[in-house]
């Protein structure tokens, strides 16, 4: 009798464990999804909003708008998931031509931003946000203004004023779009020693030394690297091994891959190549670019085209190949993002105010529709939280 009592109460806990583990490896799939918006389009957008997200799904759920605030079109979250941060792309901010950026509290179970305080992005237009590796600065692109800030986030997560400001100067061979600097880009390296910056207006990625002491931004040497002229870098991605960096070039709708010296933080372009079908004579404007966690796959937008494209990165050159362009279910693909476990991709339609999920093949990289499309009014950006 004892031994079939032992042997039951073994049997317990083991169902116990086994629930646990099951409920766990749930909780983990779980995430909460920001979608920043444009709210001066007549799509009726009111600013920040969140959908719950199964990662082993791929479904959305919306639980309505986080926070309303005007044009938050680019959103980053801290490393402790604990607050969030807002572009508010604007060219007039209390008198000045300047836009804002807004820090927001998360509530995790809800979805929920408390807006804590917002401060002038010292240029127009801020176009693009993120935090460095601390969290502990906001670093900020003004695309109108062609210029870059750093703000220091303080212990309730609120802004203090900038503790770093630089403006560029210089012009580009279009005279439409580069008849002068357009900061579109900003983030740290992994080590966070330096920020790399795309200026669309200038053809170049721009490196500084970023001091994490005090948020101060310093040209590196060399300052720059050079992208082919006219091509009009947008954004940037690196591949894993840190040793390659790519940047989607928005005015020819290109991808520029160029080498990473990680110690020195110098950039060399290699390869530029078109991300569109040959055929294709239609107007694009590239937008967004990622590489796959496996680091064999990039992936950037079309707008125009309004597709995804997929490249294949060669391993031990760094050098990309065009492998395919999927249709979007959607016009304007402003953004798109890989969910964190690498599994699904994300894509905001601006134009036809939806979100698309599909789902990426681990060994080819294919793009597949699953079906799961969300409303969203001019969505912009996408962020992904883990969700209590």
């Amino acid at each position: 009798m004892k031994t079939i009592a032992f042997c039951g109460i073994g049997f317990l806990l083991f169902s116990l464990f086994v629930v646990n583990a099951v409920l766990a490896k749930q909780h983990a799939n779980n995430f909460l999804l920001y979608v920043g918006t444009y709210t001066n389009t007549n799509a009726g957008s009111k600013g920040i909003y969140v959908y719950r997200y199964n990662s082993s799904s791929g479904r959305l759920a919306s639980l309505g708008i986080a926070a309303e605030t005007a044009n938050p079109s680019y959103l980053a979250v801290d490393p402790t998931h604990k607050f969030l941060y807002a572009v508010n792309e604007l060219q007039d901010y209390k008198g000045e031509k300047s836009g804002a950026v807004t820090a927001f509290a998360i509530d995790r179970t809800t979805g929920k931003l408390t807006k804590l305080n917002e401060v002038a992005s010292r240029g127009e237009d801020p176009c693009y946000i993120s935090l460095d590796e601390t969290g502990k600065y906001v670093l900020v692109a003004n695309y109108t203004s062609g210029n870059i800030a750093a703000f220091p986030v303080q212990k309730d997560g609120s802004l203090g004023e900038a503790s770093a400001f630089v403006q560029h100067h210089g012009t580009g061979p279009n005279k439409d779009r580069q008849e002068g600097p357009h900061a579109h880009f900003i983030r740290t390296t992994t080590d966070n020693r330096f920020a790399v910056v795309s200026d669309l207006g200038l053809d170049k990625l721009l490196v500084y030394r970023f001091e994490a002491a005090n948020g101060s931004l310093s040209p590196n040497d060399p300052p720059a690297a050079d992208v082919p002229p006219g091509e009009g870098p947008r954004h940037v991605a690196f591949a894993p091994n840190n040793r390659f960096a790519y940047t989607v070039n928005e005015l020819k709708s290109s991808v520029t891959a160029l080498t990473f010296d990680a110690s020195a933080g110098v950039l060399k372009a290699f390869q530029t190549v078109s991300t569109l079908p040959k055929d294709f004579t239609g107007q694009n404007d590239g937008a967004e670019v990622h590489v796959a966690p496996n680091g064999k796959f990039l992936y950037t937008s079309n707008r125009g085209h309004d597709s995804i494209a997929q490249f294949s990165i060669d391993q031990s050159s760094g050098r990309v190949t065009l492998v395919h362009n999927f249709p979007i279910q959607g016009k304007t693909p402003r953004d798109f993002e890989l969910d964190p476990p690498g599994t699904h991709l994300l894509v905001a339609g601006q134009d036809t105010n939806n979100v698309v999920v599909f789902s990426i093949d681990s060994k080819t990289g294919e793009l597949r529709p699953t079906g799961q499309s969300v409303d969203v009014p001019a969505p912009v950006s996408l962020t992904f939280v883990p969700e209590n």
